[in-house]
Order: C-alpha cells, then sequence, then structure tokens
C-alpha cells in the first residue's frame, strides 16, 4: 500500500514505514523477513498479528545529510528532484506489485533488479 499515513511515525503499521537504510528511490524486494530493530516494520509485522512471512517492497528514502536530526528529515517534503525521481521509482514498484501478484515472486524480484526496470516509460 501505498499512501501518506495519519498514523504517528513509528506506528506505522496501518500503512507504510520509511527506510534510511536505501539509496534515496531505490527499490528492493524481499520475500519475507523481520524487523530488523525498525519500529516502523515491527509495527507491520505488528499488524499482521505478529507473521513476518510476507513480501516487502522497499522504497530507500537514503541518510539524512550532515547532522539532520534523522526525524526531521523523514517527515520533511520532497523537493522537485526528489518527486520527479520518486515518479518513475514508483511506476517501477507499481509494476513489480502487478509482477508479484500475476506471476510469483522469483519474476517481481528478477524485474526489481534489473537495471532497466521500466525506463522505457521515461
Amino acid at each position: 500500500m501505498l499512501a501518506k499515513p495519519q498514523t504517528f511515525m513509528n506506528a506505522s503499521g496501518e500503512s507504510i514505514f520509511d527506510d534510511l537504510d536505501l539509496p534515496f528511490a531505490k527499490l528492493r524486494l524481499l520475500p519475507k523477513g523481520g524487523h530488523g530493530g525498525h519500529n516502523g516494520m515491527r509495527s507491520v509485522i505488528d499488524h499482521f498479528r505478529g507473521s513476518r512471512d510476507f513480501p516487502r517492497l522497499r522504497i530507500g528514502i537514503g541518510r539524512p545529510p550532515g547532522k539532520m536530526d534523522p526525524m526531521n528529515f523523514v517527515l520533511r517534503p520532497f523537493n522537485k528532484q526528489e518527486h520527479e525521481e520518486l515518479h518513475f521509482t514508483l511506476l517501477n514498484g507499481l509494476e513489480a506489485v502487478r509482477i508479484l501478484l500475476l506471476e510469483g515472486f522469483e519474476k517481481s524480484a528478477t524485474f526489481v533488479n534489473s537495471a532497466k526496470s521500466l525506463e522505457h516509460l521515461a
């Protein structure tokens, strides 16, 4: 689900959570896993009644520049350049979910990890 949560930053299990550990606009598809100490992912797992057995499409937001507070970084609006880059990342993410639902995890993971993805839509 892609949504701007109306919940608190670490209580995001009803929608989405941030991923500082991936570079901005980078996609990564995982078949399952734990929370890795991330409170947002812990909240998502809690909403699945503790099950960790669900695929996750991660979209990176990168690390804050310099000594910027991570909370301020996560909550700030995207700039124009980020919006443009994110547009194509989200198209790729939607295609990855479509492939996942229709053709399975392996084909979707191959798509996400391919260098081209949806460059032809640009």
